[in-house]
């Protein structure tokens, strides 16, 4: 149960992607040659969980650095610097994709002055540690995670924060995944997660290939299972946390939040120390990614609502710290206030 799904790895001139968009239903890998297609993958959701965003664009500015023309370094690194900007723009909420192209630009101008070629193998061994130390990270927030999952705990989770998400083991769905290997007996509740319906495509298919016990649920059953009292506990991933301890995480994560608070469940986020975002002191400041209207009236291609309908689609919304019980990351279990435990896992990482 502990293995690693491949959603992000690199291949001689290309980086190379599970098509998110085609699962459950076909397993197809996509192979981006140039830095367009990288960008492409990215906005329309081929890759997505901020982890495997990041991931993916610290392989789209080695792939520039293997491909270009430059003929030294200083042009080489302006190159970046472009390819930078264009991965950027492509999703705003999500922390990991800007922290993961920054680190590569300073790497690279780190490197400029030793030449051409070493910028250019340096790109490419800086993609390699974001991947793996990726996968470190998430392994240590199950081992983090477990223990607070209740023996033979009913676990809620929304959205997908899985292997797939990340570059292979998950966030959350890490403690999930550790707590199944050490043979604990547990059941997860997938809430759906409209209107891109990642719970339901993506988490359903994780936890069933790793055999982990699953109901998948509409995203309005949830509320009336806490009141069940089906739910022990819920974990949730994030695509940005501040200094403060808000968090933004896919659209409905908030609505998880207010119920758990009123049905005294605990409500645990797990994300790495990439996650952070200590430049914004609150959670008011993040930017929050409006996608396009036709993924709430098309589902699968299909207009399912009046023709000419208005439907809005913010991607994402922000839970405040005071509704969170803890924040679960690869340095250890940060409880509130958040401030200074968060900062720590940052100075530490």
């Amino acid at each position: 149960m502990s293995q690693e799904l491949r959603t992000v790895w690199w291949e001689p001139g290309a980086v190379c992607l599970i098509d998110q968009l085609r699962l459950p239903h076909e397993e197809v890998t996509v192979r981006c040659t140039e830095l367009a297609a990288v960008a492409a993958a990215i906005k329309t959701m081929v890759v997505r969980g901020a982890p495997a965003i990041g991931c993916t664009a610290a392989y789209g500015i080695a792939l520039v650095a293997t491909q270009s023309t430059a003929t030294d370094a200083p042009a080489l690194l302006r190159e970046l610097e472009a390819a930078k900007a264009t991965l950027d723009a492509q999703r705003p909420t999500a922390v990991n994709l800007a922290w993961a192209t920054t680190r590569m630009l300073n790497q690279a101008r780190a490197l400029a002055p030793s030449g051409l070629e070493a910028l250019r193998t340096g790109m490419l061994e800086e993609a390699h540690a974001v991947l793996h130390e990726d996968l470190a990270m998430c392994h240590a927030i199950g081992d983090y995670g477990a223990p607070l999952i209740p023996e033979r705990g009913h676990v809620l989770t929304h959205c997908n924060a899985g292997g797939l998400a990340t570059a292979g083991y998950g966030t959350a769905l890490a403690p999930m995944r550790t707590a199944a290997s050490q043979g604990r007996t547990l059941h997860v509740w997938v809430d759906e997660t409209r209107p891109f319906l990642q719970g339901a495509r993506l988490t359903a298919w994780e936890l069933r290939e790793a055999g982990i016990p699953l109901t998948l649920i509409t995203d309005n059953m949830a509320g009336y299972m806490m009141q069940s009292g089906e739910v022990d506990c819920i974990i949730v991933g994030a695509d940005r946390i501040v200094a403060n301890g808000d968090v933004a995480n896919k659209i409905g994560t908030y609505s998880l939040a207010v119920l758990a608070n009123f049905h005294n469940i605990p409500f645990y986020v797990a994300a790495p120390s990439s996650t952070i975002d200590l430049s914004l002191a609150t959670g008011d400041l993040i930017p929050i990614e409006q996608r396009s209207s036709d993924e709430v009236t098309h589902l699968g291609g299909q207009l399912i609502a009046p023709l000419g309908v208005n439907a809005a689609h913010p991607a994402f919304d922000v839970t405040p710290n005071r509704l969170i019980t803890a924040i679960i990351t690869e340095r250890g279990v940060v409880y509130p206030p958040f401030t200074e435990g968060l900062s720590t896992a940052v100075r530490r990482s």
